[in-house]
């Protein structure tokens, strides 16, 4: 969620914070939240208590800019094209992404299902890539979607990477989104110690009904920042192919980590 308020922060040891960066990385990400639901001039100034005349300036120049896009009347504005190419870029410049791609077509032709890659990004989980199920395909890419960490396999596999006083969790309560999400802090933590044990996490219809997933936490960082996982409709998870699943993901997990500890020549990015 947008930050608001319009004092600067700290950017580093000794940095302060640039108050129009901030102020304008805010805006973007409350647009991009929004997705298909377009905001008026209004809404934005008072979700980030910024001055009507100063937001309506900002977004001016985010438009001209190509960042922010508005409708023919000028009243409603979104987020705009410029970010698309923004983010075609982090993904096509990330030599992780590039050597882990032939691995997740290798798990789904092994399996037929949905095979993912996302990376932590603070309490969420951001998809990099991701091979749809031979059984059906989705009309609707989750590439550069995000989902809170505590709600799917992929998620509580990079939890459970790190100690309880440096989880990443927003406060609570956390966010439900069916009925066997974990929103009660102790049960996740219990959770997270049952995927400690057994080595990968276990989503069952905590993110979508009627879907189960299972994460790998990809440890060639320290703690782990990228995971993979599989979904799998309940509907035909039987033991057997529980079993298989884990299998392969587990093989194909051995196969990353070895290929990418460390990637020779990239940037340690952080």
């Amino acid at each position: 969620m947008a930050q608001s308020g319009t004092e600067p922060e700290a950017a580093g040891p000794g940095v302060r914070g640039v108050k129009s960066a901030l102020r304008t990385v805010a805006l973007l990400e409350l647009l991009a939240e929004r997705a298909d639901r377009p905001a008026r001039l209004d809404e934005l100034a008072e979700e980030l208590d910024v001055p009507r005349s100063s937001m309506y300036q900002l977004l001016r120049t985010l438009i001209d800019c190509g960042w922010v896009r508005t409708d023919t009347t000028g009243s409603l504005y979104g987020i705009g094209i410029r970010t698309l190419l923004t983010g075609t870029s982090y993904l096509d410049g990330d030599a992780r992404v590039h050597a882990i791609r032939p691995y997740l077509d290798e798990a789904s032709d092994a399996l037929g299902e949905t095979i993912h890659l996302a990376r932590l990004d603070g309490p969420n989980v951001v998809y990099l890539a991701t091979r749809e199920s031979h059984e059906y395909l989705r009309t609707i890419s989750r590439v550069g979607r995000r989902v809170p960490a505590h709600a799917g396999a992929l998620g509580k596999a990079l939890l459970a990477e790190r100690p309880e006083s440096e989880l990443p969790l927003a406060d609570e309560p956390l966010t439900a989104f069916t009925q066997s999400t974990h929103v009660d802090r102790a049960a996740l933590l219990a959770d997270l110690e049952r995927v400690r044990e057994r080595g990968y996490a276990i989503d069952r219809e905590e993110t979508v009904s009627g879907i189960a997933g299972f994460g790998f936490a990809l440890r060639y960082d320290a703690p782990a920042v990228d995971a993979i996982s599989c979904s799998v409709p309940v509907a035909r998870l039987t033991d057997a192919h529980q079993s298989r699943v884990v299998s392969v993901m587990r093989d194909v997990q051995t196969k990353i980590e070895s290929l990418l500890s460390p990637v020779s020549g990239a940037p340690d990015w952080r």
